[in-house]
């Protein structure tokens, strides 16, 4: 197998070639709690099953265990198993490792995390690889080192342990997932899925991305800095108000809209539109009005080649000096910096 290093890590996909391989660890008993088994199932659900019609070949996907030598089995809850036909020492050699989970009393009772463990991820990020943690397999990157001086989160139950624990990690207990480039940290449960998905964006292109959350019947794109927990994530449908005149927003952002004319559509005063909006999402309306725009904006950067003037005025944001400078607020990077890490392999649909 040819060395991979950084240089050579995250390059466009082409037709022919490998969308890379991901080496997902699995801990002794994984299960315990049994929530850490679906967490281990979403990598392998997004990495592990070919999907040819969408990109040929696909992600080669390695379950490396935590016990010992290749082939032996960690012990799952309610009777189950996982065979792990690789281990550790194969951690250097993977284009991506993911770590789904740690035991419960590594993060509940500060138990130490196998020491074979934390210094195959090391050896894997110091040879290239990308480091992904799901929930609690933050708290391995983070013992490793690799969190030291970085933004990264957890499942909001355990932020707080994680902060204490590593003090050097800004951890951030408000979104779903942060991508630090080469390490990237989510939440618990479907965070850990909206992380998956965004590496396959990130790797194999947006149409792609959409197409395979479209299959698992999932949203196609919610952004890690998304919050966490919302009371209502969104409205209920039984709000007859409210719900029809955020569809209708999303359905016309390229035009100049205020929350008067939201209040005015809804039937309602702008004070109780604003209550009623930030009850539902968690936000008031002029910063949702700014994600759904950013979220516009994103969706044509990642999937057509508008020149960024035009993109500004579909979604609303403006000048292309306006789109750059929430792009570079909200996002982090400039909106071509951004175009360039989501190759288009297909024309959308």
């Amino acid at each position: 197998m040819t060395p991979v290093t950084a240089a050579t890590k995250f390059l466009p996909y082409a037709a022919g070639m490998s969308a890379g391989t991901v080496a997902v660890v699995v801990t002794e008993e994984i299960g315990l709690p049994s929530w850490d088994l679906y967490e281990l199932s979403i990598p392998c659900t997004v990495f592990g099953k070919p999907q040819p019609d969408l990109a040929d070949p696909w992600y080669e996907m390695w379950l490396c265990g935590t016990g010992g030598s290749a082939g032996e089995t960690a012990v799952g809850a309610a009777g189950l198993a996982v065979r792990t036909p690789y281990g550790l020492d194969d951690l250097v050699r993977a284009d991506t490792v993911v770590v789904p989970s740690v035991p419960d009393p590594c993060v509940e009772e500060g138990e130490p995390l196998p020491g074979a463990l934390v210094e195959a991820l090391r050896e894997a990020h110091a040879a290239g690889a990308r480091m992904v943690s799901l929930c609690t397999g933050a708290f391995a990157l983070a013992e490793a080192g690799l969190l030291d001086g970085r933004r990264a989160t957890a499942h909001w139950m355990h932020t707080a342990q994680l902060a204490a624990r590593y003090p050097k990690v800004r951890v951030d207990d408000s979104v779903l997932y942060v991508d630090d480039g080469d390490v990237l940290t989510s939440a618990g449960l479907t965070a850990g899925l909206d992380l998956c998905l965004h590496l396959v964006r990130r790797d194999l292109g947006a149409h792609v991305a959409n197409q395979l959350a479209r299959r698992m019947v999932v949203p196609a794109h919610r952004p890690g800095g998304q919050a966490q927990f919302i009371e209502l994530p969104v409205p209920e449908e039984r709000d007859a108000g409210l719900a029809p005149v955020l569809d209708w927003a999303r359905a016309h952002l390229d035009r100049p809209l205020t929350v008067q004319d939201l209040a005015r559509r809804a039937a309602m005063s702008p004070r109780t539109f604003y209550r009623r909006l930030q009850a539902a999402t968690g936000t008031t309306p002029l910063q949702w009005l700014l994600t759904q725009r950013l979220g516009r904006a994103r969706a044509l950067l990642e999937s057509t080649d508008l020149p960024v003037e035009r993109i500004g005025e579909l979604s609303g944001l403006g000048t292309a000096n306006n789109l750059r400078h929430h792009f570079l607020g909200q996002v982090g990077v400039t909106p071509s910096d951004y175009r360039r890490a989501f190759p288009r392999s297909a024309p959308p649909v």
